[in-house]
């Protein structure tokens, strides 16, 4: 049966704005479809036809999945693919790939940023000039230096493996790592200490996540391991929300458990105004803006377009999350004439 659409070639589906470089390059070789914009087009008006969904916020659940029967490649603009169903789509033939170094600059200077402002309490300190009171609160303002602290790692992978390599030559700080899927050998050679997670929380000065939100990953910080943590040391998660559990950690700060915490995630997003942990003197939290440079944004959007490009031209993807036992990218004929 002829194809009903204008534009014969393969057709991506692009639900949230990226960068225009990615769409233009899609365009090359692709009949693009944008999910935003004065043209926006639903999934359901691509459903039948789409074979590539590049995604970068918003989900793509099981039952888009099994809408789409010419669906090869869902190109995740981003590290994180929780927001994807994998185990649908792997079942489905279709791949799954992420962008795990684009963003790793950002991600890494974004950890210290949050890491500076809380331990100087920049924030604090610009609330209190703002209002006027900056002089005469300048004891209320005195900080900590990052020099000869420890920085506990929870998650190796190469976010953090960047954030060790800052900490320690533009820091001179100490780390430790803690990554179940690792060896001691390769925590070393990527260049830390490993620990376990009771040694690395009760030795740190400072805690920062990079792990990815799974079942075994939801609240694995929570109220027990908050406690092994000294009173004066803080935590920072530039990850994802869930992996900390939030009224854990309120009670922590609260009961003076814990010194801070700089969060750039938060298990809702955004939290609700009068929320908890707003406006607390103790806490800093940004809107999920650690991969939100310009160069960053560029990188992530070509590399995921690469991928969707790759996957759409039968050859296999550079990032891929899943493997599927049958890939619908190894024959695109047989899935057109299948649907």
């Amino acid at each position: 049966m002829p194809d009903a659409r204008p534009d014969p070639r393969p057709l991506v589906w692009i639900p949230s704005p990226i960068h225009p470089l990615a769409i233009e390059k899609l365009r090359q070789l692709a009949d693009v479809r944008c999910g935003y914009g004065d043209a926006a087009t639903s999934f359901a008006d691509v459903a039948d036809e789409v074979e590539a969904i590049l995604v970068r916020s918003g989900r793509i659940t099981a039952d888009q999945i099994a809408a789409a029967p010419r669906l090869k490649i869902i190109g995740r603009h981003g590290v994180g693919v929780d927001t994807v169903d994998v185990s649908a789509a792997t079942a489905a033939g279709v791949i799954v790939t992420n962008t795990p170094t684009s963003n790793l600059v950002s991600v890494a200077e974004h950890t210290f940023a949050l890491l500076l402002a809380l331990r100087r309490k920049l924030t604090l300190a610009d609330r209190c000039n703002q209002d006027g009171s900056g002089h005469t609160s300048r004891a209320l303002l005195v900080g900590r230096e990052l020099a000869g602290s420890t920085l506990g790692l929870i998650g190796f992978g190469r976010i953090a493996a960047q954030v060790a390599g800052i900490a320690q030559n533009g820091f001179g700080m100490r780390t430790l790592a803690y990554d179940p899927g690792l060896g001691d050998d390769e925590v070393r050679r990527r260049g830390s200490t490993p620990a376990t997670l009771p040694h690395l929380l009760a030795d740190s000065d400072v805690v920062s996540l990079h792990i990815p939100l799974l079942p075994d990953t939801r609240h694995l910080i929570g109220a027990t391991e908050l406690a092994t943590m000294r009173p004066d040391a803080v935590i920072i998660n530039t990850s994802r929300g869930g992996t900390i559990d939030e009224q854990a950690l309120l009670q922590a700060l609260d009961t003076g458990r814990l010194g801070g915490a700089a969060l750039d995630v938060t298990e809702v997003e955004p939290l609700p105004p009068g929320h908890p942990l707003l406006n607390r003197p103790d806490v800093i939290i940004t809107p999920h803006i650690a991969g939100q440079t310009d160069e960053s944004l560029r990188r992530v959007a070509l590399d995921a377009a690469d991928d969707v490009l790759a996957a759409l031209t039968g050859r296999p993807p550079a990032n891929p999350v899943n493997e599927p036992p049958d890939p619908r990218i190894l024959d695109r004929d047989r899935t057109r004439s299948a649907s």
